[in-house]
């Protein structure tokens, strides 16, 4: 039983050799046809190769120091209690999530109405990237959309929902097709944004203005408690400043009221001396509020992550384009490809037929 197993594979694997030395001479005997498959996707790719679009990669770098040490604690007097240090303002948001940050919709369609100098003429970056991509006459025979404008530093609430459908499949086709943020781990947090477009301006200036916005976001969030905690406390100070040039005031108007009276009627003074009092007791809150508002301010200082460019696009940019030589070996293989595979179908057919 055991030898006719082998002789089977023997066999299957002779008719194999056999198959497969019969289809080479096959291929042999059409190697005029290979040839000018050959020189024909040779010459195709040749020809793309030159009218193929060029796409720039703008590529920009940057090194954070997310810097958010332990709280200073609580500060109290009376009814006020604030939290100095603001912590809890970066729960969410930490530079790990940053590339998810760059890739939002939010942060993207902010940049995209951020105007741009295009052709000597600011334009919105939404606006730039329907003129490059041809959008605008395509749409001058469709009356819905050829009034459809995005204007720089538009208000996003006021779209229509054109307007809205419109920046989402802009959003859609950068976020997928164009934009990649990468982040490498070492010490510090260092991110990578690399934006690959068939114009080379719109490449580098939104990939520097969208670095822009999302760093201006995320410091702003990172550090929001911590400055409302500060404009807290300056208001309060501002207040009890207030009330403490009105007290000064008083006294000094009580004082010169109580002037050369009887020095045994000393109810007359006591309104003097309760307006006194209020006086002392400002003024030590207001010293108290001085000291809190500036250890708020090394606080504010604190929670602010450093952001430091490393690397920004400068034109030109580096073109991502298929070589003529390299169109061309591509598109004689490719030729080949099809060409074998064609004559593979055309045998099995003819034995299926027959």
């Amino acid at each position: 039983m055991e030898l006719n197993k082998n002789k089977n594979d023997e066999l299957s694997i002779k008719e194999v050799v056999l198959k497969g030395k019969g289809f080479w001479r096959y291929l042999m005997y059409r190697r005029k046809t290979l040839f000018i498959a050959i020189i024909i996707g040779a010459v195709l790719g040749l020809l793309y190769s030159f009218i193929e679009t060029p796409a720039y990669k703008a590529s920009l770098s940057f090194a954070m120091d997310d810097i958010d040490s332990g709280g200073m604690g609580d500060f109290t007097i009376g009814s006020y209690a604030i939290d100095l240090d603001g912590g809890g303002g970066g729960g969410v948001f930490s530079s790990s999530s940053l590339p998810e940050l760059f890739l939002s919709r939010n942060m993207v369609e902010k940049t995209l109405l951020m105007p741009v100098i295009f052709n000597a003429k600011k334009i919105s970056f939404a606006e730039m990237y329907i003129q490059n991509e041809g959008w605008r006459k395509k749409w001058e025979k469709k009356t819905s959309l050829k009034s459809i404008q995005f204007l720089p530093n538009a208000k996003r609430s006021n779209f229509s929902r054109a307007q809205d459908s419109i920046l989402g499949v802009i959003y859609k086709n950068l976020s997928e097709d164009h934009l990649k943020v990468s982040k490498k781990e070492k010490k510090n947090a260092f991110i990578a944004i690399d934006l690959e477009y068939s114009n080379e301006l719109f490449a580098k200036q939104f990939t520097l203005v969208l670095a822009d916005q999302v760093s201006n976001f995320y410091i702003d969030y990172k550090s929001k408690k911590a400055r409302e905690n500060l404009n807290i406390l300056t208001k309060q100070s501002d207040s009890i400043r207030g009330e403490m040039n009105s007290a000064i005031n008083e006294v000094a108007v009580s004082i010169d009221n109580t002037f050369n009276l009887n020095p045994a009627l000393n109810i007359q003074r006591a309104p003097t001396s309760r307006k006194k009092v209020d006086l002392e007791a400002n003024k030590s809150i207001l010293k108290e509020l001085i000291k809190q508002t500036e250890l708020a301010k090394v606080a504010l200082r604190k929670k602010i992550p450093l952001i430091q460019i490393i690397d920004s696009p400068i034109l030109p940019l580096e073109k991502d384009k298929t070589s003529e030589i390299v169109g061309a070996i591509l598109g004689g293989i490719f030729a080949l490809f099809m060409t074998v595979l064609f004559f593979v179908f055309q045998i099995l057919s003819r034995k299926i037929m027959h």
